[in-house]
């Protein structure tokens, strides 16, 4: 099923979320519905609070988007940052028509567990360890655009505000 994605400023998605204490048909239900709402959107990666639950849990496939066949479910994950620091191109699903650049980290060592409770492990490099750093972020309740320098925020901001003001018109 095809969920809604939280839009900023919702403040739901500034919240911390709770590790998945126990992999349940509804927390396999909840990955199945995050992985096709991120198809849908064209996204290559979608994290719980984005849909409302602030659960430690992260889909990602930048297999996409003409081609779907690298799904990664990440519960609980986490990571280690490694290598030099990289600006690169960021969009966010719950920050609609916005990209930015943000600086991350070239390198991640991912440690998560899979829908069967099996250990994931995996080194992220590139495109890949901005996604994870990305996703992960928002399990902590930070979206890509509180990296951005005040100026380029307070830019956003207004630009939004305008978007609301001239939506409700």
């Amino acid at each position: 099923m095809i969920l809604p994605v939280l839009q900023y400023p919702d403040p739901r998605l500034t919240r911390k979320s709770a590790p998945v204490e126990e992999i349940t048909p509804r927390i396999r239900e909840l990955a199945a519905d995050m992985a096709e709402t991120m198809y849908a959107r064209d996204g290559i990666g979608l994290a719980a609070p984005q849909v409302g639950e602030t659960l430690r849990l992260v889909v990602l496939d930048l297999s996409g988007p003409d081609r779907r066949e690298d799904l990664r479910v990440l519960v609980n994950p986490e990571f280690t940052l490694s290598g030099v620091e990289l600006e690169s191109d960021e969009g966010c699903l719950s920050v609609p028509d916005y990209s930015a650049k943000v600086v991350r980290r070239e390198f991640a060592a991912v440690r998560a567990v899979d829908l069967e409770g099996r250990p994931v492990v995996f080194d992220a490099s590139g495109h890949l360890s901005v996604c994870v750093q990305h996703e992960c972020d928002h399990l902590e309740g930070i979206l890509f655009i509180d990296r951005l320098s005040r100026l380029k925020r307070e830019m956003l901001d207004k630009r939004l505000k305008k978007k609301i003001t001239d939506h409700a018109r």
